[in-house]
């Protein structure tokens, strides 16, 4: 049995039309901007919430890793002289509020939530573990993961990667606000060009900005498909979390 048809059998067989029985969808903080220059917009949160809610509806089973940079970005604040150390735990902080807002808007949207923080709030969230996230899992409730890892020096994204293959997620689906990944920044080069697919080697050795190398590395590491989308599209949460072609995958070159 391959990785990827191990992690399909834990996590149960998806309904019909849906590819995934369980995937972990990283956001950025800005995903929670909308037309707005900081903080979390509540009617982003809510179309959010409606995307996510149909793949849910189909027996999907959904993780979420959502980022900081909306409210406070350790590392710009390093940039600024800040300790480091210090900013980053700042931002883990602001991804438990984006959390708490991101699951008021899926309760809301009638998609039973849980946030689950790798730094210990007990009264605002609870405790990550593995083996209780994965029976929210099993139980058919969305979970969110805040906090990064617990550990300054990591970003989101390496989180992101981490927590999908600790939870036996079948894909990691980066949403981001282009359609895919680019030869270069297509707001900046006209002349960027854009890739179906991808391996991780040609990822790494090409220095595309998708995600960090250390999350980039853990995925091909524990043979973890990456899906890099369009947040924006209508509909483009929903079809990249039923498996539909949207986007670009990268793999590992033998399982596209």
């Amino acid at each position: 049995m391959t990785d990827g048809s191990a992690r399909a059998a834990e996590a149960g067989a998806p309904q019909a039309g849906a590819r995934y029985g369980r995937i972990l969808l990283k956001l950025s903080g800005e995903a929670l901007l909308g037309s707005r220059q900081y903080g979390v917009d509540p009617e982003t949160c809510v179309f959010i919430a409606r995307e996510v809610r149909i793949a849910v509806e189909r027996g999907v089973q959904v993780a979420i890793v959502i980022g900081g940079g909306n409210i406070f970005r350790g590392l710009a604040a390093s940039a600024r002289g800040m300790d480091r150390a210090t900013g980053d735990y700042m931002g883990m902080l602001a991804t438990v509020m984006n959390g708490l807002a991101l699951q008021d808007a899926m309760e809301k949207a009638g998609v039973e939530s849980r946030v689950m923080s790798a730094i210990g709030m007990n009264e605002v969230a609870e405790p990550y573990i593995r083996r209780r996230a994965v029976r929210h899992l099993e139980k058919g409730r969305l979970i969110i993961l805040a906090a990064g890892t617990g550990n300054p020096y990591f970003t989101t994204d390496t989180a992101a990667a981490l927590r999908a293959v600790e939870i036996g997620a079948e894909v990691l689906l980066k949403a981001t606000k282009v359609d895919g990944v680019y030869s270069a920044d297509p707001v900046l080069d006209a002349d960027a060009v854009r890739f179906d697919d991808l391996t991780y080697t040609e990822v790494l050795s090409r220095r595309l900005a998708v995600l960090d190398s250390t999350a980039t590395s853990l995925c091909m590491d524990n043979d973890m498909p990456i899906l890099v989308f369009d947040i924006n599209g209508e509909g483009n949460i929903s079809r990249a979390a039923l498996g539909e072609p949207v986007g670009t995958l990268i793999h590992g070159g033998t399982n596209a």
